[in-house]
């Protein structure tokens, strides 16, 4: 059974949300890939619209859209996402993820594609009315 992190950028305040995806609203995330818009249902916030953004397995790969399929690579890169070089010029052989979700990634990233009727922190932290 696939557990992701989801990390949720809120574009309007600057702020991150992290929340546990597992069970069946995880699985139904394996197979998406970066770019893709899902419901926010599966992270617990319904009405609003995700944008898949990026994300990292287990050992910390990053994800990169250009790549295709879900399996780790060895590529060779000079600056971008995932290497940052020392010096000018230089480049090196990475391992990067590809852009579908599978069951080996741990943290999905994403942002707010569009806003549902509740903000996002009375969504994820519900407080509960005593009296």
């Amino acid at each position: 059974m696939a557990e992701f992190k989801a990390v949720i950028n809120d574009v309007k305040t600057g702020r991150s949300h992290k929340v546990t995806v597992s069970g069946h609203h995880a699985n139904s995330l394996i197979g998406k890939s970066i770019g893709e818009v899902v419901d926010g249902i599966f992270v617990g916030l319904p009405g609003f619209k995700l944008k898949i953004t990026g994300g990292s397995d287990q050992n910390g790969t990053p994800m990169r859209n250009d790549l295709p399929g879900n399996r780790r690579r060895k590529l060779l890169l000079s600056e971008s996402k995932g290497f940052h070089p020392k010096y000018g010029g230089e480049r090196r052989r990475k391992a990067i993820c590809g852009r579908h979700i599978s069951s080996d990634i741990v943290q999905v990233n994403m942002s707010v594609d569009h806003y549902g009727a509740k903000s996002i922190e009375d969504s994820l932290n519900p407080t509960e009315e005593t009296g």
